[in-house]
């Protein structure tokens, strides 16, 4: 007797988080996106292209296709959700928009399996939800890698036999020291020129702890105040890319209320991915009445460190750096908030350093929020691409501006033995101001 499997077809999107169809449908197919899109370029598959998932979203809103189906539900998580096909589109499709709310329909509908729960439990709750618990896990971390544990997992095959063995390889070095929101203060150096709050994170503060201490540094010594505003927390844009919005909306109120002070200037961000979620806070909470108009103004604010110094003009001019840098782009930082010239230009305010451009600069490098964990296959592919991309420049650096793709970068260099490193392009500048003459009036100051 053949037993026929049964499974649920739902037709059509419903409950809250439907994808706007005036979105859906105004995306008219011409194929601009193909060529940058990561999974088309891999794959050469149509469906694996912006307009194909689309064209797969409207066949779900308008009944042809099961929202269950196998195929739907592979290709809204095969997407990197780089937007670089927004970029690129003359018809100003808001992609992003309605990939997230078809990943949030197939969170409701879909039952999750036991790693998923576990996933959205110990990391999107108990984890990212407070920073407390969040840096003690990582203080745990940092015990793991200095106390020889760390040997000890990887030789015994314990990583592999848990299925932790990719994970653990793209685990950062945690700092020594975190930076923490506490209210610390740190003045301007010689003239002041404003006050900002620096966003602090979650990654950003443990793992590149060190890239938040050179951020400080290169502020004061543009005239800046900087202020560690308590209470704020992570960004929330794991959650929404993940199809969890309402805990990004939680997240997104908590950072309202912390940071919007009519005493700040602007709201530094120093990871791409987190001043895009922050930016589109907005969108985010369009339907919440209490922090809709806030949302709006707190956004305003926002502004990436490289776009800001940028914005504001140096006030002292670094010193000379006698390297050759090539620029790894992030995606959020290139495509979701369009900031593309800017980092070449801060690059080539520092004498003596050599930008050289490599291909497909803008192409993802595969990381994209934890996408790396959950698709590690095509994760690894543009990984590779883009090392391959990276090292046929020469260049003695990379350079980005996101923890993420920094991440991605040195897991991929360590693994095939090279001794490239990998820094922020704030750490470029910081270490060019180190090299640099004090300036008339002015005081080293340390971040502590």
């Amino acid at each position: 007797m053949t037993v026929v499997e049964q499974r649920t077809v739902l037709t059509g999107f419903r409950g809250p988080e439907i994808p706007d169809f005036d979105v859906v449908r105004s995306c008219v197919h011409c194929g601009f996106c193909l060529p940058v899109c990561p999974t088309y370029r891999v794959t050469g598959r149509e469906r694996s292209s912006p307009r194909g998932r689309i064209w797969l979203m409207k066949s779900v809103a308008e009944g042809r296709l099961d929202l269950l189906d196998p195929l739907f539900g592979d290709e809204m998580t095969l997407c990197l959700n780089c937007r670089a096909c927004e970029a690129v589109c003359p018809s100003g499709v808001r992609y992003g928009e309605i990939l997230e709310a078809s990943r949030a329909q197939l969170v409701q509908h879909q039952s999750p399996t036991a790693r998923e729960r576990l996933l959205r439990f110990l990391g999107f709750q108990l984890l990212l939800g407070d920073m407390r618990r969040f840096r003690a896990a990582n203080r745990l971390l940092r015990f793991y890698q200095r106390s020889g544990l760390r040997s000890i997992a990887r030789r015994s095959g314990l990583l592999r036999l848990l299925g932790l063995e990719q994970a653990e390889q793209l685990m950062p070095e945690l700092s020594e020291r975190f930076v923490v929101a506490d209210g610390s203060f740190f003045p301007a150096l010689g003239q002041r020129r404003g006050r900002v709050a620096l966003f602090v994170g979650c990654v950003m503060g443990t793992a590149y702890a060190h890239v938040h201490e050179a951020t400080i540094r290169v502020l004061i010594r543009n005239g800046f105040d900087v202020a560690l505003l308590t209470g704020q927390g992570c960004c929330g844009a794991l959650h929404v890319h993940s199809g969890d919005p309402e805990g990004g909306r939680r997240l997104a109120r908590r950072n309202i209320d912390a940071l919007d002070s009519p005493y700040i200037d602007a709201v530094i961000v120093n990871a791409a991915g987190c001043g895009a979620a922050l930016k589109e806070y907005p969108h985010l909470l369009r339907a919440d009445h209490g922090y809709a108009e806030r949302a709006r103004a707190f956004s305003a604010k926002v502004r990436d460190v490289i776009e800001f110094l940028v914005e504001r003009g140096l006030a002292v001019q670094p010193g000379p750096l006698p390297m050759t840098v090539t620029y790894q782009e992030p995606c959020h930082l290139a495509h979701a908030q369009r900031i593309t010239r800017q980092p070449r230009a801060l690059l080539q305010t520092i004498p003596q350093l050599q930008l050289v451009e490599m291909a497909e600069s803008a192409l993802c490098c595969g990381s994209a929020g934890i996408y790396n964990l959950l698709r590690p296959a095509m994760a690894s592919t543009l990984l590779q691409r883009k090392l391959d991309n990276a090292l046929a420049t020469g260049a003695q650096v990379i350079v980005s501006a996101n923890p993420g793709c920094m991440l991605q970068l040195e897991a991929g260099l360590r693994a095939r033995g090279v001794r490239v490193p990998v820094l922020h392009l704030i750490e470029v500048l910081d270490c060019a101001y180190a090299a640099a003459p004090p300036a008339p009036g002015r005081e080293t100051a340390e971040t502590g």
